[in-house]
């Protein structure tokens, strides 16, 4: 399907969303960062990203070769939280008051990563602007399929070596990320039949000075993590890639099952966050490592609030919402969605909302409530 540029799409396409009423004053204290809990969610997840690494390594070096293997799936399932969830909230830059500490921790953990922020910054941008409209949106290409086949169903509880993204800007395996990010590197994309080659050379097109910050950006993740590479074989240190190089790619599988359920399933098109987005209910080690996107309708709808006040921003609005799915729940509907459109390709689930729920949005769009913090680059501002 062909699609209009994205510098015309700004100037025709404009979606009148619907925003769950809150009292201003309320919504301004939820906006408020805080260097406390942004040193607490980002500080919190680097500290816990090192001690599992650690405790990896002082197995590796007692040869205890169980503990070793064990260790490096947890410090994997800690560390995949690194890929788009961690660079995504400090994208926005709402997680630390102070700005460079936000910059700090996103590049910091988008080299860890394999994470482009300077590609993602631009497509997050028409994301929430244009939220599951295709022609201005491509993060997510619906229908998304649920199923994982077996053989990802294998990787992503070992190693994920050959998986390709399920969606536009998520995990890919190994040598998907190695390759793509070598192609970045010389300014070309993968193939025409990857869904993300399109919308990445939408962006490219419309944002120009963010492809070049993003070449640059793929030589110096070739550069560093090739830098540990020759570092582990100078001191026999074998161990250093696994913890920092290739930890993204060990234990996908609770990222995957997180990720996935924002959009699955749901509809397209639509100018409400309560249908084209899912909030779910999660336990308290889980929002941490996801970073509170669990609350994805509320971030789509007052994306200027840091992750750490989401919750309290769902108590805020929650008469005028869907209940939250639990994880378990939100995977059935999406399955279930998926089955149905097999034979009927156009069906979306179409979210129920409480009875005495509101649909009509405000005739005076309000900057506070329609912030996306600092996540557009300056070509989008």
């Amino acid at each position: 399907m062909s699609y209009p540029p994205l510098a015309d799409v700004r100037k025709t396409l404009r979606v009148d969303w619907y925003r769950c009423p809150i009292d201003r004053a309320r919504l301004k204290e939820l906006s408020k960062r805080s260097d406390l809990q942004g040193w607490l969610q980002a500080g919190g997840h680097v500290a816990l990203f090192a001690l599992t690494g650690t405790v990896a390594y002082l197995f590796w070096a007692q040869q205890n070769w169980l503990g070793f293997v064990v260790a490096l799936f947890i410090h994997g399932t800690v560390g995949s939280f690194f890929v788009g969830t961690a660079p995504h909230e400090l994208g926005h830059g709402t997680v630390f008051r102070t700005k460079w500490l936000n910059k700090v921790f996103l590049y910091g953990i988008s080299l860890l990563s394999w994470w482009d922020p300077f590609n993602y910054a631009a497509s997050h941008t028409y994301h929430h602007r244009y939220s599951l409209y295709p022609e201005g949106d491509r993060e997510n290409v619906l229908p998304l399929d649920p199923s994982p086949r077996p053989a990802l169903l294998l990787q992503l509880f070992t190693v994920n070596l050959f998986g390709r993204p399920a969606r536009n800007f998520s995990k890919g395996g190994l040598f998907w990320t190695i390759w793509v990010t070598c192609l970045g590197a010389v300014g070309k994309h993968a193939p025409a039949d990857a869904p993300i080659t399109e919308w990445l050379e939408a962006l490219h097109a419309d944002q120009p000075a963010q492809h070049r910050k993003s070449i640059m950006w793929s030589r110096l993740l070739l550069a560093f993590h090739g830098t540990v590479l020759v570092v582990s074989i100078a001191t026999g240190q074998w161990v250093l890639p696994l913890l920092l190089t290739f930890f993204p790619f060990i234990g996908n599988w609770r990222s995957y099952s997180l990720g996935l359920t924002q959009h699955c399933g749901l509809r397209d098109n639509v100018p409400g966050f309560r249908k084209n987005s899912r909030s779910m209910t999660l336990n308290p080690l889980a929002e941490f490592l996801y970073w509170r996107m669990n609350w994805h309708i509320e971030h789509h709808m007052y994306a200027g609030v840091p992750c750490y006040n989401l919750k309290k921003l769902a108590r805020e609005v929650a008469d005028d919402m869907p209940k939250p799915r639990t994880l378990a729940g939100a995977w059935r509907e999406m399955w279930g969605t998926w089955r149905q459109q097999q034979s009927d390709p156009d069906y979306q689930f179409d979210t129920p909302l409480p009875v005495a729920a509101n649909d009509v949005p405000k005739d005076t769009p309000d900057a506070l409530a329609s912030s996306i913090g600092e996540l557009a680059p300056e070509g989008l501002r």
